[in-house]
């Protein structure tokens, strides 16, 4: 594996991934006794296995799933009773990063492998915080490389290491592999215990029919987070004439002035994150998409923020 220097915005190190633990603070991605994560809201009813603690019962109020009753205090005390259910701590948390050639690009603040490897870094450190377990997957284009959720600081820098590694060795000559996200999907239901909490960040154009249907079969037993990367170049062509592109001796030439090769290209782009939405609303999973355009954990802050419900006047 070649390793080259560290770029800012084309690569990353380790040690700017390990600087990633003190942003943890700007953006509440996972629940505190005292605050509660909208992402943890947003797919509570679908926690299962040991992704949840029993914690109590109470007297059962209107907009209680009826399927929590406690019919046992409910028979002894002539009263409706529901079960209350906690987030599990030291749930397994696992990351699956891509690092493969299509992600080595970017027109925005960085490559869009840059902002992959930043956002799980951040979102591994919060994990820890958090008491979790963490491990992950980092996937390219020709290898996979696996840590195995640990609630442990040497796991994650071990992941980080990893990722790190894989991130400087990128480069555009890479032989592209379209399976190797499906490949990594099918590890991951392989190893993973149900209630694990999967983080997913991946190219928005790695949805395909076999990785859709690896994504459904695998939200049937874990918890899953979306986060698919985009630049604003895979959404919009610029009118910028003719523009000529070359991959391993193949070449092609685009008139971006013709207004209709621009509009059929932004349908595109419009058609791979709607293909995304319905994809998060049929197994009912939050989905962040992120784009090389905004720093990383301004988005994260943004969209949790749009998320939080509202304190009542």
């Amino acid at each position: 594996m070649q390793i080259l220097p560290s770029q800012p915005g084309v690569r990353v190190n380790l040690a700017e991934l390990i600087e990633m633990r003190h942003r943890v603070r700007e953006v509440q991605l996972f629940s505190t006794p005292s605050r509660r994560s909208p992402l943890i809201g947003l797919h509570h009813s679908k926690l299962r296995g040991r992704g949840v603690d029993f914690d109590q019962v109470r007297v059962y109020q209107a907009g209680d799933d009826v399927r929590t009753i406690d019919w046992r205090v409910t028979a002894r005390t002539q009263e409706p009773h529901t079960k209350l259910f906690h987030e599990e701590r030291e749930r397994p948390i696992y990351i699956m990063v891509e690092q493969s050639q299509r992600l080595f690009f970017g027109s925005g603040q960085v490559f869009k492998s840059v902002l992959a490897a930043q956002a799980a870094a951040l979102i591994g450190w919060a994990a820890l915080g958090h008491n979790d377990r963490i491990g992950g997957l980092v996937f390219g284009d020709v290898e996979q490389h696996e840590v195995k959720p640990r609630r442990s600081k040497q796991s994650l820098l071990q992941l980080l290491n990893r990722l790190a590694r894989t991130n400087q060795a990128l480069h555009s000559e890479l032989q592209a592999n379209r399976e190797a996200f499906s490949l990594a999907l099918r590890r991951a239901r392989e190893v993973l215990r149900p209630g694990s909490l999967v983080i997913v960040l991946c190219d928005e154009r790695a949805l395909t029919d076999s990785t859709e249907q690896q994504l459904t079969l695998l939200a049937q037993r874990t918890d899953l987070l979306l986060l698919p990367l985009s630049d604003p170049l895979d959404h919009a062509l610029p009118a910028a004439g003719l523009l000529s592109f070359s991959e391993r001796g193949a070449e092609l030439e685009l008139d971006t002035h013709n207004s209709e090769l621009r509009q059929a290209y932004r349908s595109l782009g419009e058609a791979r994150e709607a293909r995304w939405q319905r994809l998060a609303q049929k197994l009912g999973v939050p989905l962040l998409a992120l784009s090389t355009q905004v720093e990383m954990v301004e988005q994260l802050r943004d969209y949790l923020n749009a998320q939080r419900p509202r304190k009542p006047q």
